[in-house]
């Protein structure tokens, strides 16, 4: 293996808190920070950030602390290794360490101009894009708003901060794998400010700004492998490092509340609408990576880079992505959708990521309805064929009855998990497809009630059973 490292030539001891990103994991590692790192070096800026994370990962931040908050961040491409030792980070908190007032100061501090998140889709505490006033934590922190637990009420108290301080308001920028992440943060906290006091919902809705952005880059979990490997490059342990693919994507909403990061000069775009190509990567990639997480881990294939180096399953991911997702699309002037399928073939092939099947074949029923049904709708009222489609669900219906088709264990994390296993075990083949179907907030009403949708995914559950997952790919192409 080769290896390449680039080190922060900027002076790191110029850098002001003018970022604070809360959630700060492996993604935002591997992602926003080296966006912000590439930054740095392009302009020498005084933009630092402080990292933040509300619930596990003290002993991580702890440990960034003793690292002099430097970490190295690997893209791996086969044989090859290239290390950036990202500086950006300048300060972390965590409640538990720090208290929760230094997370609600740091809002408030006069040089923070953007925060960025990473807190999943969990964190938003939304139920049916409306802010969730049942969910422990809210209801917890507008009983007691001044000592938050949630990230919607840290940064409520943060943003009244600086209200009554006569601040300037601040861009609340989500990084999270959501459609439309910018319009639901703004709902949850607007919803919950104006639970608070109407004064500051209205001073919020008018000072502080929330875009849309869209991310994108491959990040395994970490492996004892994994750390291994960056220790024998570097020369010594990094307990903090990351690896990744070395593609990365940042489309973000022009929308900014003040002063604006060159993110663009790290290769990040601005744009007016993020939606089309939140779309793109949602149908393109993330509904072929479901398509051969199912598929792949059925027929026995741990990673994505192993179902590519099977030439039915790449010639069916293909497929799946030029005749069956990109006709559901709007395509942005200009945007080549072909060479995008292209390069996420070339990126699934990558065998030094060695990512999971089973890693992403988890939360299924929250992925489905937006990288694979979605499409499918428009199949439907357009009269378009659908049959890899078809594959994708019923796969993900045979995944969850937890078996390969060489009999092994296959993972079931999901949050319908417990109701999956009773209908696994308690219907026949007929009942299960039908029962799965009518799983809450997955399949909504129209689809289990559509003769032509309820028949196809039947019978492509049945092709799997009978002929097994490489048969009915071949079958298709």
């Amino acid at each position: 293996m080769t290896a390449n490292i680039s080190r922060p030539p900027y002076n790191r001891a110029s850098l002001k808190v003018r970022l604070f990103h809360i959630g700060f994991g492996a993604f935002a590692k591997a992602h926003t920070s080296v966006f912000h790192d590439e930054m740095l070096r392009q302009t020498g800026s005084d933009w630092g950030m402080a990292v933040a994370r509300l619930n596990s990962g003290e002993s991580g931040l702890t440990a960034l602390d003793e690292a002099g908050h430097l970490f190295a961040v690997g893209e791996m491409s086969d044989g090859d290794l290239d290390l950036r030792q990202v500086g950006a980070v300048i300060k972390t908190l965590h409640p538990n360490r720090d208290g929760i007032e230094a997370l609600i100061a740091q809002i408030a501090d006069p040089d923070l101009q953007v925060i960025t998140l990473t807190i999943t889709e969990k964190g938003y505490c939304l139920a049916r894009e409306v802010l969730d006033l049942e969910n422990p934590d809210i209801a917890a922190d507008l009983e007691n708003p001044s000592a938050p637990k949630s990230a919607i009420g840290l940064l409520v108290e943060g943003l009244y901060r600086r209200k009554e301080a006569g601040l300037p308001g601040l861009t609340v920028l989500s990084c999270d794998n959501l459609p439309s992440n910018g319009k639901l943060c703004r709902t949850a906290v607007l919803e919950f400010a104006g639970h608070r006091d109407p004064d500051l919902k209205t001073w919020i809705a008018d000072t502080c700004r929330f875009p849309c952005s869209m991310v994108d880059r491959i990040t395994p979990a970490m492996t004892e492998d994994s750390f291994n490997k960056l220790e024998v490059t570097l020369g010594a342990p990094d307990p903090n490092g990351i690896l990744c693919e070395p593609f990365r994507q940042w489309v973000i909403e022009d929308n900014f509340a003040g002063a604006k990061p060159h993110w663009d000069l790290a290769g990040a775009s601005f744009v007016d609408d993020v939606e089309p190509f939140e779309d793109i990567k949602l149908r393109m990639l993330n509904g072929s990576h479901s398509f051969l997480a199912y598929l792949g881990a059925l027929a026995g294939k741990e990673t994505i880079a192993d179902c590519m180096a099977d030439p039915v399953f790449k010639s069916a991911a293909h497929k799946l992505m030029m005749s069956e997702q990109a006709p559901s699309l709007t395509i942005p002037a200009g945007f080549d959708i072909e060479d995008y399928a292209g390069m996420l073939i070339d990126r699934y092939s990558n065998r030094a990521l060695h990512h999971k099947t089973t890693q992403i074949a988890a939360d299924g029923s929250q992925k489905l309805p937006q990288r694979i049904l979605a499409p499918v709708r428009s199949h439907l009222d357009a009269g378009r064929p659908w049959p890899l489609a078809a594959l994708a669900i019923a796969g993900w219906m045979h995944y969850c009855r937890g078996v390969s088709e060489a009999g092994t264990k296959l993972p079931v994390n999901d949050p319908h998990a417990d109701r999956v296993a009773e209908l696994a075990s308690g219907s026949d083949d007929d009942g299960y497809v039908l029962n799965m179907m009518l799983l809450a907030g997955i399949f909504g009403s129209d689809l289990p009630a559509n003769p032509s949708f309820v028949g196809l995914v039947t019978g492509a559950y049945e092709t799997l059973k009978t002929d097994g997952v490489n048969k009915a790919l071949a079958a298709c192409l």
